[in-house]
């Protein structure tokens, strides 16, 4: 027995060591896991464009929230996502993060509008959630900022109604693969469907701001802009493209002689698509080519309008009047001619104004924007810069609407689409962010409506409780 106990103590001192040794690894080996599973977390967070949008511009503190995104119903301003206790989501379970990401409904019960995308977030994949929420909750640093509230007029401000609408709108089904497609036209359609969400500008919507599922991808309004036809049609959509301008343009927002990105695509050309791997660019170009064409009336690709323009430019150049039909001519000789030159032409830092699919489009709303809130779009060491010509206009003249109208109708006559004219009507609806769809021009008749329903239901309730009370003959 004594000689046995050194020989047990060896055996118990290898085996503690040993334990020791497979702890360690297992605790590497979960270490490089949680990692992996963060810098998945990342990568899914810049393709789902979240910067854009809980980013204020101008300084604000990533992710905390503050970004005031213009819809018909009014300003909505986004939320902190950051893992703060106090002021975002870091008391959030990981079934509480995807019930809001993917339904739609905070933590709280209150229910978000989908002007945060979750109709299509309801796409990703419980795998691909959970390393979302392991990147906002370990690598994302807190913040405790608390955003401006959102306010929207009555009826849009009861919440609760959001409720009514998913029942009727919101699919909830995940990304399922098409087994008869390739590995990459499934990740470009998860990609475009789901992460990027190209469908919630893309896609027209109805009367109650619904996508119109019947045409994906057909074009829609965002606000002021005008997010175009995306699908594989030659003339109205991008099936005239070839693939390297789609990439060309996805990574940077600019293909010479063709198109330039402004507004909310150049947002998430700057925040997202220009960080992607150019496999997952490729793999979204493959799902493009292969989205069913939807046709317009028009006859001719809006990039294929315009030539340069010299002899209006010669003949009106140094007139002393300012008849009507000048005036659009002397507001681009004082505001444009010296960036995008005296024939259309363009240079190297700004676009032509022909072949240019804002000036070609059959509608003006994106040149207008264009116009009222110029463009800025940063990729990588190259800034793309235009400044406001509308409200927002810090150092350059303040349009009004006749003006912007004026010169709109002297571009799209000498540079774009000729058929297409502008009025000063047109211009005030951009300036006060775009076409009001049913449901809002309905709203103003919801209170009155309201009242009027309270008032019957009342009238009714009273009339009962009388008849109750009037005393009843006596039978024989």
């Amino acid at each position: 027995m004594p000689k046995l106990a050194p020989t047990l103590r060896s055996v118990f001192l290898c085996l503690t060591a040993l334990a020791a040794v497979l702890g360690a690894a297992q605790a590497e080996d979960t270490t490089t896991a949680s990692a992996d599973l963060v810098a998945r977390g990342r990568s899914l967070a810049t393709a789902a464009d979240c910067a854009a949008c809980h980013t204020a511009p101008h300084g604000g503190m990533p992710f905390a929230g503050g970004y005031a995104i213009d819809t018909p119903l009014g300003q909505i301003f986004s939320t902190n996502i950051t893992p703060s206790k106090t002021g975002g989501i870091g008391d959030y379970s990981e079934e509480e993060f995807a019930h809001a990401v993917r339904d739609g409904v905070a933590k709280d019960g209150s229910h978000l509008y989908p002007a945060m995308p979750y109709t299509a977030y309801a796409k990703i994949t419980d795998a691909d959630m959970k390393a979302l929420y392991a990147y906002f909750m370990n690598e994302v640093k807190p913040n405790d900022h608390k955003p401006q509230q959102t306010e929207l007029p009555f009826p849009f401000s009861v919440r609760a109604s959001m409720a009514a609408w998913n029942l009727l709108f919101l699919d909830k089904t995940r990304f399922q693969p098409n087994p008869a497609k390739s590995a990459e036209w499934n990740r470009g359609a998860y990609l475009a469907e789901a992460l990027t969400h190209c469908a919630t500008c893309h896609t027209p919507r109805n009367g109650l701001m619904a996508e119109d599922g019947s045409q994906p991808l057909a074009g829609g309004a965002v606000g002021p802009w005008f997010a175009p036809n995306i699908t594989s049609d030659k003339i109205a959509g991008i099936g005239g493209w070839s693939d390297d301008e789609l990439t060309q343009y996805l990574k940077t927002g600019n293909v010479a002689g063709k198109a330039q990105a402004a507004g909310p695509m150049a947002e998430a050309i700057e925040q997202s698509l220009q960080h992607l791997p150019d496999d997952d660019i490729k793999a979204i170009v493959r799902y493009l080519r292969d989205v069913p064409p939807i046709a317009s009336a028009g006859k001719q690709a809006r990039d294929t309008f315009g030539e340069p323009s010299t002899e209006i430019e010669v003949a009106l150049r140094g007139l002393p009047t300012q008849a009507p039909n000048e005036n659009g001519f002397h507001v681009f000789s004082g505001s444009c001619a010296s960036c995008h030159q005296p024939e259309g032409q363009g240079n190297q830092h700004y676009p032509s104004l022909f072949n240019n699919t804002a000036t070609g489009g059959d509608r003006p709303d994106n040149l207008i924007a264009t116009i009222l809130y110029g463009l800025h779009r940063n990729v990588g060491e190259n800034v793309a810069f235009m400044p406001a010509f509308g409200p927002d206009a810090s150092y350059t003249d303040r349009l009004s609407d006749k003006d912007i109208a004026d010169v709109s109708n002297y571009v799209l006559a000498n540079y774009g689409n000729p058929v297409i004219k502008v009025s000063a009507t047109d211009v005030a609806v951009i300036r006060e962010g775009g076409e009001k769809p049913l449901i809002v021009r309905l709203a103003p008749l919801a209170a009155p409506a309201a009242t009027a329903g309270a008032v019957i239901v009342v009238a009714l309730i009273a009339w009962l409780l009388l008849r109750r009370r009037r005393p009843h003959p006596a039978r024989a």
